[in-house]
């Protein structure tokens, strides 16, 4: 058996391999990661419910079928922890909440029924904030989870747990959500990878807003051919969700090799001016664009018009918050976070007109954007505004002088494309003096997501940024 550190460390691709070739079993590779778990999970706090002894089951179960010539999935023998927004059945699932403490769903969130068919073995659930709310994953039943990079920084959210768990070699690939930056935020706070998919690409069942374009699901990896293999089974079809794309999952298991010169590239710092961004993010994603010229890209700063995207975000965001938690402020006011109330409200004061005129806005604004995409093959910009911050704070209250007024606004940066409606990749690009991870947010036209991942790639190939493992391995006598 290939010794454990090597295991938790293997991309997912290369696991794939050595299981369907026999050189390593399903149950070594779990063992190996659980291993992992109960050495530096104390410390990080990612993995928040762990069904170890199933865990266990499943891994022999998956060897068994794999001796006897049964057909297996693309993911077979791959342990995953799932986000703990995603209901599993028989597994309790918190959404980070204590009304829900003790909650154990009797069915599997779409997302988790094509994991588990594709062969992932499930082992756990990664942690979020309280109901998946806000981009720093702390809430009232698990506390909060580290950034690996330095333990007294959040790990990002609301896909924190995941992102911090991929980083550690807990697991290789993670499901999570993304509404204003919930997949990409985490990605570029852990220097792993984080695809905001299309909406519709993966569909997502039960889901209270079956029609919204806003919140999407997606995969977490430490590499973007990983995310890539992640999509071939998430992605496809499904007829409990009405948005989703008639594409199927396996057009993502291509090979992401390929020239990316002469890709006309749209580097913008601060989106024109509309985000401020601290100096250390600047100076980490200064190489950026050199990168993309040295890689045969034509590269010039620009962005899209995102005028009345702020409107768009926080109108929807806000009535699909009190959609899905009215009820909770009507019984349990006394057990919600004082963000978490405030953000219902916000859904509660909407007007039918306020409603009408960010359809609107969110009509103009895709076609501006489809314009823009005319001229640019890519628009590439921060993930975040700001490097992993005090795990004290509750949110940044201030990006480079410019207050921030509610637990929303320092996550413009990525929540300004998620109304767009283009697919979005967060890459690991770099890292500020103090070693803190920061990544860059490479967007693409609509629905044009293996363009955003091919590119994604070719970046991570040129820089090898992800390839950093995080102190606190060394520092808990792991080797990385």
């Amino acid at each position: 058996m290939p010794p454990a550190d090597d295991l938790c460390f293997r991309t997912a691709y290369e696991l794939t391999v050595a299981l369907a070739r026999r050189e390593v079993s399903a149950r070594e590779v779990m063992t190996a990661h659980l291993e992992r778990i109960e050495r530096v999970n104390p410390t990080v706090n990612a993995i928040v419910t762990l069904d170890a002894d199933r865990a266990l089951e499943r891994a022999a179960e998956a060897d068994e079928r794999l001796a006897t010539g049964q057909p297996v999935g693309p993911l077979h023998g791959l342990p995953v922890a799932h986000k703990d927004l995603h209901d599993t059945a028989g597994l309790r699932t918190t959404y980070g909440s204590p009304i829900f403490a003790d909650h154990v769903p009797d069915r599997d969130h779409l997302v988790v029924q094509r994991l588990r068919r594709a062969g992932a073995l499930t082992l756990g659930k990664t942690n979020v904030p309280e109901l998946g709310l806000g981009s720093h994953t702390v809430n009232p039943v698990f506390g909060a989870t580290r950034n690996p990079y330095d333990l007294s920084r959040s790990a990002g959210g609301s896909s924190g747990g995941a992102g911090a768990a991929l980083a550690c070699g807990m697991q290789p690939i993670a499901d999570g959500s993304d509404t204003g930056g919930s997949l990409r935020n985490p990605a570029s706070f852990n220097n792993v990878v984080g695809l905001r998919p299309s909406p519709g690409r993966v569909p997502s069942w039960p889901d209270r807003v079956p029609w919204g374009q806003l919140s999407v699901k997606g995969p977490m990896a430490r590499t973007v051919a990983d995310v890539a293999l992640t999509m071939s089974v998430l992605a496809g079809p499904d007829p409990r969700d009405p948005r989703s794309l008639d594409t199927p999952g396996s057009t993502f298991a291509w090979q992401l090799g390929g020239d990316v010169a002469g890709l006309r590239v749209a580097w913008s710092p601060d989106l024109g001016g509309a985000v401020p961004v601290d100096p250390e993010v600047r100076d980490a994603l200064a190489p950026a664009v050199e990168v993309f010229t040295a890689l045969g890209c034509e590269v010039e700063e620009a962005c899209p018009d995102l005028s009345g995207a702020d409107e768009v975000f926080l109108a929807q965001r806000a009535w699909q918050v009190e959609l899905a938690y009215g009820a909770l402020l009507d019984g349990h006011r006394d057990r919600l976070a004082p963000d978490v109330v405030w953000n219902i409200e916000e859904g509660r004061a909407l007007s039918g007109p306020d409603l009408g005129r960010a359809q609107a806005l969110h009509g103009a604004l895709f076609h501006r954007v489809r314009v823009f995409f005319e001229t640019y093959d890519l628009l590439v910009l921060p993930v975040s505004q700001v490097a992993p911050f005090d795990i004290g704070l509750a949110y940044p209250t201030v990006v480079d002088g410019t207050p921030m007024e509610t637990y929303l606004d320092w996550m413009r940066s990525a929540y300004l494309i998620s109304v767009t409606g283009c697919p979005a990749l967060s890459v690991p690009a770099g890292f500020t003096p103090r070693g803190l991870p920061v990544g860059l947010q490479v967007v693409g036209p609509h629905r044009q997501d293996w363009s955003v991942l091919k590119a994604g790639h070719a970046f991570e190939r040129a820089t090898r940024a992800g390839e950093r493992r995080p102190p606190v391995l060394a520092d808990l006598g792991v080797p990385a």
